[in-house]
């Protein structure tokens, strides 16, 4: 259950309308109780004359109609550049990256802000009368209609210059870049972990089929270890989140088998019709990786941005460095009782590196910067086993270089990238000090 309500929170913190459903209701809410505080008559005279407004029933319904038509037709405006600058964003940096657009705050409080005063002007002007109605105007709430007026005008201004930094293609790197951060600090750790047990636990395991497909967005791990503890038996996922699940294929292993497994699961999995991040580091880092391979498409052909995506990359993997991915391996009462595949740091590199690197052939910039990257991470990484996965991806780029860059002055910078590379790896960032 917990799996699904992190779920139901997840896509729910994500709409595009929750914030300006919640100003409209703010203004709805707002002008129905200024108007009762105007009604009962406690506003002092002096704060009538001097602060509010003062003029009849014939210039508040004018003032309220031109503050309601204006709003929302800038409301319809600020839409209309919204939509704008997703379709740019989906052209050149992928449709993926949307949600990096209508999950801002900016957006939604703009909007906000505009249909919130809309709402709050209709309200008031339904209450407005005139003399021959029985003269009834609201002071106060029109008061607070021009200051509303006036902050829209506000919201404009900042809605122009925030556009304007959203749709630079360094900004959506860094946003991205900071969910990928965020996403390492939420599931790395630092703490020892347990060791994954060996296969051959698992050769008379019952599998466990699916019926359901989609993405697996959301596990709750201490629920389903509970419930394999509590009858003592463990049990294996086949996939993890991110991983597609496919009808009638098998999601996982009990060893030894107990009845109820299939709905254990189903009750401890949340499934969804998309990838994303809130338990899967790969994610952020695909999420990265399609800038680059889109900005190096012979239509766009622009290296700059690539080289930018793998500095953010590197600094990634350098704040792994100091940390320990988890191994999702659950012990209880000093017994494997679950395992759920994890993310390790070949897949990680393998994640950030292979598609940008199969996509800049030919291109000895971003091989060179490639090269640059693994330099550095290698400086920060003490794991031997992680060194070595680095070198792994150093040696691909090399061999690409040889094979696909033709110019020989190119190829040799390429090849004295990797010799630096290397000499970094035996003798550390010292090694490096003729080169600088």
């Amino acid at each position: 259950m917990k799996a699904r309500l992190r779920k139901v929170l997840h896509d729910f913190g994500e709409k595009f309308w929750i914030v300006p459903a919640l100003l409209v209701c703010g203004g709805i809410v707002s002008a129905m109780s200024l108007v009762q505080v105007d009604r009962s008559g406690i506003i002092p005279a002096w704060l009538l004359e001097d602060w509010l407004y003062n003029g009849g029933g014939t210039g508040a319904r004018t003032l309220l109609g031109a503050v309601a038509s204006s709003t929302i037709g800038v409301a319809g405006t600020v839409f209309s550049i919204t939509i704008a600058a997703l379709s740019l964003a989906a052209g050149q940096m992928g449709p993926r990256l949307l949600r990096n657009f209508t999950r801002d705050r900016g957006n939604q409080i703009t909007l906000g802000v505009f249909l919130g005063t809309f709402a709050y002007s209709l309200v008031v002007l339904r209450t407005v009368r005139s003399e021959a109605e029985g003269a009834f105007v609201p002071h106060l709430s029109l008061s607070v209609a021009i200051a509303l007026a006036l902050l829209s005008v506000a919201t404009l201004v900042y809605f122009v210059g925030h556009m304007s930094n959203r749709i630079n293609v360094d900004t959506v790197i860094e946003l991205v870049s900071n969910d990928l951060r965020n996403a390492i600090v939420r599931l790395a750790t630092d703490k020892e972990q347990h060791e994954t047990p060996p296969d051959e636990i698992w050769l008379t395991a019952t599998p466990i089929f699916d019926s359901r497909c989609g993405y697996l967005q959301h596990i709750d791990y201490e629920g389903l270890a509970d419930w394999a503890a509590e009858r003592r038996t463990a049990m294996r996922l086949l996939i993890r989140p991110g991983n597609y699940v496919f009808p009638g294929a098998p999601i996982a292993l009990i060893e030894p088998h107990v009845e109820g497994a299939d709905r254990a699961i189903y009750t401890a999995t949340a499934l969804g019709s998309r990838q994303a991040g809130a338990d899967d580091v790969e994610f952020a880092v695909r999420q990265l990786v399609e800038v680059a391979v889109r900005a190096l498409s012979p239509g766009i052909n622009d290296p700059f941005t690539a080289i930018s995506v793998l500095d953010r990359l590197g600094a990634s993997l350098c704040e792994v460095a100091r940390l320990r991915l988890p191994t999702n391996v659950i012990i209880r009462s000093n017994r494997c009782v679950l395992v759920v595949p994890s993310v390790d740091y070949e897949g990680l590199t393998d994640a950030s590196f292979h598609m940008i690197r199969q996509n800049a052939s030919g291109k000895p910039s971003v091989l060179i910067r490639m090269l640059q990257v693994l330099t550095s991470v290698a400086g920060c990484e003490r794991d031997v086993v992680r060194v070595r996965s680095l070198k792994r991806h150093a040696g691909l780029v090399l061999s690409d270089a040889e094979r696909d860059v033709p110019n020989a002055s190119d190829l040799y910078d390429v090849r004295k990238a990797h010799h630096e590379f290397e000499r970094m790896v035996s003798g550390g960032p010292t090694a490096l000090l003729g080169t600088l």
